[in-house]
């Protein structure tokens, strides 16, 4: 094993939490239980990697080998990257072909091969029939940089691909031709949707959040649920609090289910509009160009907090549509011209 593949073998595992990195060094399978009880787990963490990378020269580790640790990593660690999702399109009649995995994972990457000289792709297969890919990107000149990969988990038989964002034009021109390719699409597009939350990403576009209205609570009618009002207060103002509140509740549950909603930490909405005014005259009424702004909602947990505003009396019930349909449309860019 090389000092390049020691190296970043030594990085990968200095990423790794103490915490998890038992669970982490069980899932990657390329040590065996036997070598991992001769590492004193216990002393500096600097010297568990020096130890844990003497015993993968040991067994000779490949940069596979090295690259699906990452994987393994990246896997337990999805949030701290930013996901876009890739939609495909069969071509006009084109039926659904059987899909073979072993078939897609060699196709996929001979074709990267081809148009790129230096590139290094590995798998993992994870649950729901989904694979995870890893790409370490080179030029015709220059190895592949390991430590600035993208990540793909593609779904097999669907439409639907998750891409690490990257800061690399070329190779998503690429990347985007060879998942059409190996998965027998016809075309590819980028959503208008991102999030560091990849579960919830999945959870919209395969639309798996539950879309009923749960009524687990309502064994307790709404008349007698508490409303936080003030017994001294008048019958009357605590009749129409009441009714408000019932309309609130019942409006925020039509519009947002009685689920958890998907985690998504912002959405976005670029509007253009012409300047319009009954009045004659002035600088704005001869401008040609749109007026321009962008408008952004971000937090933790975007969509909650938003399901939250109405019965907080911080907002009007309904909400705008434009805040409400963001898991319908699966979008969290938006952009709004004059129609």
């Amino acid at each position: 094993m090389d000092e390049t593949l020691a190296e970043f073998i030594k990085r990968t595992i200095l990423k790794i939490p103490m915490t998890k990195m038992m669970t982490i060094l069980k899932a990657w399978d390329f040590l065996s239980q036997n070598q991992l009880q001769t590492i004193n787990f216990r002393q500096r963490k600097e010297s568990v990697v020096r130890d844990l990378v003497v015993l993968c020269e040991e067994k000779h580790a490949s940069l596979n080998d090295a690259a699906v640790l990452d994987i393994i990593y990246t896997q337990f660690h999805q949030h701290q990257k930013v996901w876009d999702v890739f939609q495909m399109h069969k071509g006009p009649g084109e039926d659904t072909d059987l899909f073979d995995m072993g078939q897609f994972k060699g196709s996929f990457k001979k074709i990267l091969q081809r148009a790129l000289k230096n590139v290094t792709v590995s798998f993992r297969d994870a649950e729901e029939n989904a694979v995870w890919i890893r790409i370490a990107w080179g030029t015709q000149y220059r190895k592949p940089n390991q430590y600035k990969p993208t990540y793909v988990v593609y779904h097999s038989q669907t439409p639907y691909a998750f891409v690490s964002s990257s800061q690399l034009k070329t190779s998503v021109s690429l990347l985007g031709q060879a998942l059409t390719i190996a998965s027998k699409h016809h075309q590819i597009v980028k959503m208008d949707l991102r999030s560091r939350y990849l579960d919830s990403l999945k959870a919209i576009v395969f639309k798996q959040y539950n879309q009923t209205i749960e009524t687990h609570n309502s064994t307790t009618p709404l008349q007698e649920r508490s409303l936080g009002l003030d017994i001294n207060t008048d019958s009357r103002i605590i009749h129409e609090n009441r009714i408000e509140k019932e309309r609130v509740q019942r409006v925020t549950q039509e519009t947002f289910g009685d689920y958890p909603q998907p985690r998504l930490e912002f959405a976005q909405y670029k509007l253009e509009t012409k300047f319009k005014s009954e009045l004659n005259g002035g600088i704005l009424a001869e401008r040609e160009e749109p007026l321009r702004c962008l408008i952004k909602f971000s937090s933790p947990h975007l969509l909650e907090a938003l399901k939250s505003l109405a019965p907080a009396g911080l907002a009007d019930a309904p909400l705008s549509p434009l805040l409400t349909c963001i898991p319908n449309k699966g979008m969290n860019y938006f952009k709004i011209r004059d129609k």
